[in-house]
């Protein structure tokens, strides 16, 4: 096994993640799995050779799953925030994970199968509501909350007034 990183996201699955993680590296860029590990006994939610623990990274995020069993589930608390350059990577990555037995949120988030929140962000947006002219930021905000997968072009609009 190599190295952990100093710090890791713990991520709890029921028991599915191997899956996710996967799905992961199909997924996003710099992403891989990088060890699938089994229990070495029985635990509350599994038996001895059950996979336990899953290290991977997401888009350079170390992360570990870890299949705690059904006794926590995850929020909006906390998200990925992808940033992206387009329409057409904001479009990948939110078709990938809505696809994928994900579910639309609104202002550019949705959530995968796993319950996990992803902001899909393109930069675009960022830049506009953080725009030095109050009155664009307030457009492109207004504009974004409005919207559930984010429009580059209707934000870039509503900057222009």
């Amino acid at each position: 096994m190599e190295t952990p990183a100093k710090n890791t996201i713990c991520l709890w699955y029921d028991n599915d993640a191997e899956e996710a993680a996967r799905f992961y590296a199909e997924t996003f860029p710099d992403s891989a799995v990088k060890g699938v590990y089994r229990a070495p006994g029985d635990y509350p939610s599994g038996q001895e050779g059950d996979v336990l623990t899953v290290w991977f990274t997401v888009m350079g995020i170390p992360c570990l799953g870890l299949n705690g069993g059904p006794a926590f589930k995850h929020n909006e608390a906390f998200s990925f925030q992808v940033a992206t350059n387009d329409q057409e990577e904001t479009d990948r990555y939110w078709n990938a994970i809505v696809n994928n037995g994900g579910e639309e949120s609104a202002c550019g988030w949705c959530k995968d199968k796993w319950g996990i929140s992803w902001q899909i962000t393109p930069v675009v947006l960022t830049q506009a509501v953080t725009s030095s002219d109050p009155a664009a930021a307030k457009r492109a905000f207004n504009a974004m909350m409005e919207m559930r997968k984010i429009d580059v072009a209707a934000i870039e609009a509503a900057l222009r007034g």
